[in-house]
C-alpha cells in the first residue's frame, strides 16, 4: 500500500520531510502548505531546492483538507493544536515534530481525542529532542537493564551550528547579560517537552514522579569579545547555557534530561567544555549502561547546518505507515509498534 503524504510547511525541516517522503517506497507527495504568501502557487520541488514534482504550494487550509491523502507531516514554527484538529477531523493523520509526544496532562488533548474520533484518525508527536533521544530511546535501553534508579539523557551542541540569529540572540538570549537572559522563555518552551518525556519514561519504567518537576537554568559568560555566526558577544555576556529538567520520587531524581548549548568552548567562565557534539543516555543500573549518539549534529559549524535536521524529519517520514494502520486517538511511543526506517532503492 502507498500512503498520500502531504508537507505542511517547507522550512528545513519540511523541506528534509519531502526528501524523506520522496525517497520512501510506501509514500507518495500529494500536498504542501506553506506559509510565505511567495511560495504560494510555486513547485514543492523548486522550494526544496529539487527538479519539479508538479505539485504547486498552497497556503489554503480548506484546500489542504480537501485533498486526497492519508497523512500530513506537521511541521510549523508554531503549532496550532485548532489547524491540527482540522487536519484530523478531514480524514487525515497527523505526525508532527512540534508536539504531542506524551500529552496526556496538556490542554486541549480532549479536544484532539474528539478531533480523531470524527475524523478516524490517528496523532503522533515525534521528532529527536525531545520526541526521541529523551523518551524512545531511553525505554527500548532499558529493557537492557534491571534495578533500574536514574536515566540520564543529555544533548551538547555547538550554538554556532544555528546561525539565525533572530532565535540565537533574541529567543535564546545570547550576547545578553546574564541577569537578562535568567529571564530566558528557554525552560518553559523546551520543558513543555521535556517534561512529557520524563513522564513517558517514568510511565514506560513503572515510577509514581512527585506533582512537580525541578528545572535548572545555568550559564556561562565570555572572557573576552567572541566572532560568532550571529554577530560579536561582548565580554561578560552570555556565550552558554545549561538546562536541566528532572524528575523525582520522594525529592530525589530519577530521571534527568539536560541540554548544554555552548558557543563554541574557548574563553569562557566557568570553563565549560563540549568535547564534540552528541546525545548521552545513561543508566544507573545493572549493568551500568550508557550509549553516546554521533551523527545527528551538523559535522563543520557552518557547513550543511541542514544535517542537524534530517533525523526529526525522518522520525516523522517513518512514521507514517505505522500511524496511519493505528486505532483513531493520540498515540505515543508506547502504543506504536517499533518503527523503522527502509533500505535504499
Amino acid at each position: 500500500m502507498v500512503y498520500r503524504v502531504i508537507q505542511w510547511a517547507t522550512g528545513l525541516v519540511g523541506q528534509e520531510a519531502i526528501k524523506g517522503v520522496l525517497a520512501h517506497p510506501d509514500l507518495e507527495l500529494v500536498g504542501a502548505w506553506v506559509h510565505s504568501p511567495d511560495k504560494v502557487g510555486r513547485d514543492v520541488g523548486e522550494l526544496c531546492g529539487l527538479d519539479p514534482l508538479g505539485i504547486t504550494a498552497t497556503g489554503d487550509l480548506d484546500e489542504i483538507c480537501s485533498i486526497d491523502a492519508d497523512c500530513v507531516v506537521y511541521a510549523p514554527v508554531l503549532a496550532s493544536s485548532r489547524t491540527v484538529a482540522r487536519l484530523l477531523e478531514s480524514g487525515k493523520n497527523v505526525v508532527t515534530p512540534v508536539g504531542w509526544i506524551y500529552p496526556m496532562e496538556t490542554p486541549k488533548v480532549a479536544e484532539l481525542e474528539d478531533a480523531c474520533r470524527r475524523g478516524g484518525t490517528t496523532l503522533h508527536g515525534t521528532g529527536i529532542n525531545p520526541g526521541g533521544i529523551t523518551e524512545r530511546f531511553p525505554l527500548m535501553l532499558s529493557a537492557m537493564c534491571r534495578g533500574i534508579r536514574h536515566v540520564r539523557v543529555e544533548e551538547f551542541s555547538d550554538i554556532r551550528n544555528y546561525p539565525t540569529e533572530s532565535v540565537v540572540r533574541e529567543v535564546m538570549l545570547f550576547g545578553t547579560p546574564p541577569e537578562q537572559a535568567a529571564t530566558s522563555p528557554m525552560p518553559a518552551i523546551l520543558g513543555e517537552g521535556f517534561m512529557q518525556s520524563i513522564d513517558m519514561v517514568a510511565a514506560g519504567l513503572g515510577w509514581t514522579l512527585d506533582p512537580e518537576k525541578r528545572t535548572t537554568h545555568e550559564m556561562a559568560v565570555a572572557t573576552r569579545p567572541l566572532d560568532t555566526p550571529v554577530g560579536v558577544l561582548d565580554a561578560g555576556s552570555v556565550a552558554a547555557q545549561r538546562f536541566t529538567w528532572e524528575g523525582l520520587v520522594d525529592g530525589d531524581p530519577v530521571i534527568t534530561v539536560r541540554v548544554n548549548w555552548l558557543m563554541g568552548e574557548e574563553h569562557l567562565e566557568p570553563a565549560w567544555r563540549l568535547d564534540g557534539q552528541r546525545f548521552e543516555i545513561a543508566f544507573d543500573a545493572e549493568p551500568p549502561l550508557a550509549v553516546t549518539f554521533h551523527g545527528l549534529h551538523p559535522p563543520v559549524v557552518g557547513e550543511h547546518p541542514e544535517i542537524g535536521l534530517i533525523a526529526p524529519a525522518m522520525h516523522c517520514v517513518n512514521a507514517i505507515p505505522y500511524v496511519c494502520d493505528a486505532s483513531p486517538g493520540i498515540k505515543t511511543y508506547l502504543d506504536l509498534p517499533l518503527l523503522a526506517g527502509r533500505a535504499a532503492s
